[in-house]
């Protein structure tokens, strides 16, 4: 698989330098005017700043201690901000003091796109020093921002971007986003997100080489999260050493997945929480997603740790772009995953008719579970719901398998799987339908309760099981049904089960 991280590290060392040497001329707030008392509202004034700043060739606007209460800012070529650690600015609580920043509609239908600090078509541009950005989201909606929702920061259209050591906190909907911009360094951030919908912490938008590392983030929405709200590609993209607790996902690909989404590589990362899942991989809207890296994660208390959805939602989201045919996911490598408390179920695959996830490697995953599963849950049927909102929830808070769901899928291979459960679990552990060239090797599963099997595979064909530790009291490891499965081969010394209407010699025992 292709790495982007030495082409983002040269990319990016080189406009580090560039933006460097445009940063010797500063330019103090104060001297145009601003007061920190925040209570004086400084937009016109620090835009005043901003601009001869950049008139002036560039340089940085400094803001020492104090608040300064602001509305919207637009940054301007090779300007960079920089906060003071006792700096705050304070973003004005009147929605009348912000503007559309190359606006937009999110996947929900929602216009979108007010800021207060926003870049279009700006080079050599940036946030840094110790401060604090805070958006007053709470107070914004309660004045009337409920339909507007100023972002903190985005960029649109922009390059050479550095965002570094400031913490961000309070914006009304999304917390810092880039838009169709390349060469980003964000480092060193933190971001503090809570208490309104759509709180995600960093969105990455049709964006190429990027590099994100060594953040806390601590969001109501999605942590980190891959976008492409126009058909042009997200790609070239590091992520590494992050720390994250969010209201919903971790780590998303997704749900506004216009342009395709390649060469991504993401690492080193610690979720404390997830409520609504950890690694999220979704094409629904015709994107091809590929050669996407994910290793050294570590999870506590997430719902569903890990799901990949292919759908066919198909929306646009700007006037003009076309309807596209369903998307793709291959070239998927998962690797070094601990998880510890996950709920519902561990893995979730699932494709839709005639378009299959193609080209997935798991490896060294260790998952633990509550084992709440019942019976009945082990009977439910999933709909398949090719054209609604992807999310973990969408096919129901109860999945019929405890460890791993998966339809719709060829060239599969999981490797070192350990499940652990709390309690007793009556569900399988693993369900397949309509699969092709599936490897399972090296799987270790706790006791379970009830008559299940420890494994249904229906309509399939070239399936392996190697190396299974099963619960030491299975009576059945594998049932298989499905009068189009062929090439079934499981460990001889594993009890199976085959359904009347299975080809003869659809299985064997090796």
């Amino acid at each position: 698989m292709k790495q982007p991280s030495l082409l983002c590290a040269v990319l990016l060392f080189l406009f580090a330098v560039n933006h460097a040497l445009a940063q010797n001329a500063i330019f103090e707030i104060e001297k145009f005017g601003a007061n920190g008392d925040g209570k004086t509202l400084n937009t016109t004034v620090i835009q005043s700043a901003i601009d001869s700043c950049s008139s002036s060739g560039g340089g940085t606007v400094h803001f020492p201690a104090g608040t300064w209460l602001t509305g919207t800012l637009l940054l301007k070529n090779n300007v960079t901000l920089n906060l003071d650690k006792d700096a705050t600015l304070l973003g004005s609580t009147d929605i009348n003091d912000y503007q559309v920043v190359d606006g937009f509609k999110d996947g929900l239908g929602q216009q979108m796109g007010y800021a207060l600090i926003g870049a279009v078509n700006v080079n050599n541009t940036g946030i840094t020093g110790k401060g604090t950005i805070n958006g007053q989201g709470k107070l914004v909606y309660a004045s009337g921002g409920h339909s507007r929702r100023p972002f903190l920061i985005r960029f649109v259209r922009s390059n050479n971007i550095i965002v570094k050591e400031v913490h961000l906190t309070g914006p009304t909907a999304w917390t810092m986003h880039f838009f169709h911009c390349k060469n980003i360094l964000t480092e060193k951030i933190s971001i503090y997100s809570r208490g309104l919908g759509n709180n995600d912490g960093i969105d990455i938008d049709c964006c190429e080489n990027v590099n994100i590392r060594d953040c806390d983030i601590n969001s109501g929405d999605d942590a980190i999260c891959f976008k492409t709200t126009s058909p042009f590609p997200c790609r070239n993209v590091t992520v590494s050493n992050i720390r994250i607790n969010t209201g919903e996902g971790a780590i998303k690909f997704g749900t506004e997945s216009a342009g395709n989404f390649e060469d991504i590589s993401v690492n080193n990362i610690k979720v404390n929480f997830a409520r609504e899942g950890g690694i999220k991989i979704f094409s629904v809207d015709g994107s091809h997603i590929k050669n996407i890296s994910i290793s050294n994660v570590e999870m506590d208390t997430v719902n569903m740790p890990i799901i990949m959805r292919l759908g066919a939602r198909l929306k646009t989201f700007r006037e003009g772009d076309q309807k596209q045919e369903p998307g793709t996911i291959n070239n998927i490598h998962i690797r070094n995953v601990s998880v510890k408390r996950g709920t519902w179920t561990g893995m979730l695959i699932s494709g839709i008719q005639d378009h299959y996830i193609d080209g997935v490697y798991m490896e060294n995953i260790r998952i633990n579970i509550p084992g709440e599963g019942a019976a009945e849950d082990a009977k439910i049927v999933l709909e398949e719901r090719p054209a609604d909102y992807p999310e973990i929830k969408m096919f129901g808070k109860k999945i019929p398998a405890y460890g791993l769901y998966i339809r719709h899928a060829k060239n599969i291979r999981c490797n070192n799987v350990v499940f652990t459960s709390d309690k007793t679990d009556e569900r399988p552990a693993i369900i397949g339908y309509d699969l092709e060239n599936i490897t399972y090797s090296k799987w270790k599963l706790p006791s379970t309760g009830g008559n299940e099997p420890v494994a249904k595979i229906a309509d399939s064909k070239n399936i392996q099981f190697k190396n299974i530790t099963p619960p030491a009291s299975t009576s059945t490891f594998l049932q298989v049904s499905g009068n189009k499965s062929e090439g079934i081969v499981v460990p001889g010394k594993l009890p199976v089960v085959v359904d009347n209407d299975v080809p003869t010699n659809a299985v064997k025992k090796q």
